[in-house]
């Protein structure tokens, strides 16, 4: 109930104040697991996102926001899960692969942080090793205008991108550095400029 609450409230604020458009939505599989990433502008991105997918989405958010008060609870209640950047975190992997299996959305920034410029980040590897491992395609999102307040909001969805022919256990870096590579690759030919 307060995921669609919440939801409902940001459309209204993202369409009367940000004159958002959203693009691609026909793209976004109806059933399945699937991890949707995107671009790392601002900190609407998440919420931007969310609103443009009709189907909820479990972000993966770094542990440290977790620890802020108020903040921390809402984005808990909302679905969002923590996340370790310093290394391997063996419980939100767990949690993603339950997720998935369970044919829910992921929501995960590759760039692990904001991108100040615009430009895109070199990407972590996290993304492209859940898709192999559970065999889910990765749908690229990319966000424009989500800074300041009142710049206008573009939100593009693109192909869901499958890795079949490479998914294994235990895929190689050069593999998983391919797939994030092709990933952003998609997310930066979306963006607008």
């Amino acid at each position: 109930m307060l995921y669609q609450t919440a939801k409902l409230i940001c459309r209204i604020v993202l369409a009367l104040i940000r004159r958002w458009e959203v693009h691609g939505t026909e793209k976004m599989p109806l059933s399945g697991g699937a991890i949707v990433i995107a671009n790392h502008i601002s900190y609407w991105d998440p919420v931007v996102v969310g609103c443009a997918l009709k189907r909820r989405i479990y972000f993966m958010a770094k542990a440290e926001l977790f620890n802020i008060p108020v903040l921390g609870p809402v984005i808990s209640r909302l679905g969002a899960f923590p996340v370790r950047r310093d290394g391997p975190d063996p419980s939100s992997l767990r949690r993603s692969i339950k997720l998935l299996k369970n044919n829910q959305l992921i929501g995960i920034f590759p760039e692990g942080t904001r991108s100040h410029s615009g430009d895109i980040l070199a990407p972590h590897l996290g993304a492209a090793m859940l898709a192999l491992k559970v065999g889910v395609p990765i749908v690229p999102v990319a966000v424009t205008g989500t800074k300041g307040v009142f710049q206008k909001v573009y939100v593009s969805i693109g192909e869901p991108l499958e890795f079949n022919n490479l998914s294994s256990k235990k895929p190689s870096k050069e593999e998983l550095e391919t797939v994030s590579r092709q990933v952003m690759t998609e997310v930066a030919k979306m963006q607008r400029k």
